[in-house]
């Protein structure tokens, strides 16, 4: 097996968006957490409970047309038996959106009652978006906003500034830049972000991002791996990584002169073909009690 790479990257910009997140928490009443369903855990920032505080927090499942959606259906299950609501959704074809308005009102409950009482039920609900890069905060934007009012690319940090987005329902949204672990302790966290797009491909080595990927999929989604790229059982069957990166690029034809694999282009063409979901529907990560209850804040 190959060995992780240790990944770090925590661009200026990102300490920014902490303190504008320290000074902002005060002006909203809940915050909306979008984290990627196919790595639940290592796309929410562990210092995220810190910095809100006690406001109210919404998680949402996004990219879960691309995720196994039976570990969704339990990652949905881990939150709210923590008490913390979750919704599987697709921010670019809009799944799942409708339910946040009804799910946003109950959780706000007691505050809305309170503001009926004192004749200020016409005040906007204002929620707080937040999330790490290219996890599908300004597709969220968009999809909510009606129009096109944020700037939608599949590369991490795009969002840079904090901007408010009044929407039809009543509700103001608070919109911060992507945040970032400033350091992955552990290195897998660091290679899953990699893998779905989160850190930027020119820190990377690759070829050997995507023979870690490949090593995944052919132990935890084979069939799913054999039937995107026609391997055979027999020619994976206790394969080395770079002989299964070589593999794939033979299949695809990605062949230079002399009939040797061109295992640059192939490693792009894996990484940009899972993360586009066309591999199939892949988590790369299961609810494991003690490590999530970490990054939610619990003892």
């Amino acid at each position: 097996m190959t060995e992780a790479p240790s990944i770090q990257w925590f661009p200026g910009h990102m300490a920014k968006t902490r303190r504008l997140m320290r000074e902002s928490i005060r002006l909203v009443d809940v915050v909306v957490e979008i984290t990627d369903a196919r790595i639940p855990f290592s796309s929410r920032n562990p210092e995220l409970p810190r910095l809100v505080g006690d406001k109210p927090r919404i998680v949402l499942l996004n990219k879960c047309d691309s995720a196994d959606p039976e570990v969704t259906r339990a990652w949905c299950d881990y939150y709210e038996a923590r008490g913390v609501s979750a919704i599987a959704t697709d921010c670019r074809s809009g799944k799942g959106l409708k339910q946040l308005d009804g799910v946003i009102r109950k959780v706000l409950a007691a505050e809305l009652e309170k503001r009926e009482r004192r004749g200020m039920s016409g005040a906007p609900i204002r929620m707080m978006v937040v999330g790490i890069p290219n996890v599908g905060k300004s597709s969220f934007i968009n999809r909510l906003a009606g129009s096109r009012r944020a700037k939608v690319e599949d590369r991490p940090g795009v969002t840079r500034g904090r901007q408010w987005v009044s929407l039809d329902n009543g509700m103001d949204l608070l919109d911060m830049p992507g945040i970032l672990w400033p350091k992955f302790e552990d290195k897998t966290v660091g290679e899953h972000l990699a893998f779905t797009g989160a850190v930027k491909d020119d820190v990377m080595d690759l070829e050997l991002l995507a023979m870690r990927l490949l090593e995944l999929l052919n132990r935890e989604y084979p069939q799913l791996l054999r039937e995107r790229y026609r391997l055979d059982d027999e020619e994976v069957e206790g394969i080395e990584a770079f002989d299964l990166l070589e593999l794939v690029g033979r299949k695809r034809g990605m062949l230079m002169a002399g009939g040797h694999v061109n295992t640059e282009r192939t490693a792009i063409a894996v990484l940009d073909e899972f993360r586009g979901g066309r591999i199939g529907r892949i988590s790369l990560e299961k609810p494991r009690v003690r490590r999530e209850a970490a990054a939610d804040g619990e003892k």
